[in-house]
């Protein structure tokens, strides 16, 4: 079972990936207020954290970062939920330190798969953002073959 810390601002959203992320053997905790969102992380340590870049108060982007910065938290994967989905915004994504991000509307299944590879790329190598394999691919979306029910 694996920590989770969701920073979600949409209480739909929360509910889905929660639930989903509960269903997988997971334990999540969601935040808010993205101004919360870093005294959060320190306080629970999650193996992982998913947050969305489209946040009042404080960006995804600027909260990606301020985890890289942080001396405890710097090697957490982070896993980028967003309705940006063209290659610059992979790249500001990316370049903020998210080794994954999936575009809205999102695959539940493919939402699952990039969970279970970023903490099993953890697991197996203690330096996550070292570690090229740790790019997952965004797959096929919705209507393309190998395409799942978006959420």
């Amino acid at each position: 079972m694996a920590k989770i810390l969701i920073v979600e601002d949409n209480a739909l959203n929360i509910k889905l990936f929660c639930d989903l992320l509960a269903a997988h053997g997971h334990e999540p905790e969601a935040v808010t207020d993205s101004r919360n969102a870093l005294d959060a992380a320190r306080q629970f340590s999650p193996d992982l954290v998913i947050t969305d870049i489209q946040l009042p108060h404080v960006s995804g982007l600027d909260l990606i970062r301020m985890i890289r910065k942080d001396d405890d938290l710097s090697n957490v994967p982070i896993m980028a939920v967003t309705a940006y989905s063209t290659a610059e915004d992979e790249e500001r994504i990316r370049g903020a330190g998210a080794q994954a991000y999936v575009s809205k509307p999102i695959s539940v299944v493919r939402f699952a798969e990039t969970v279970d590879q970023l903490l099993k790329d953890s697991s197996e190598d203690g330096a996550v953002l070292d570690n090229p394999a740790n790019d997952v691919a965004d797959g096929p979306g919705p209507g393309e073959a190998g395409g799942e029910e978006e959420i």
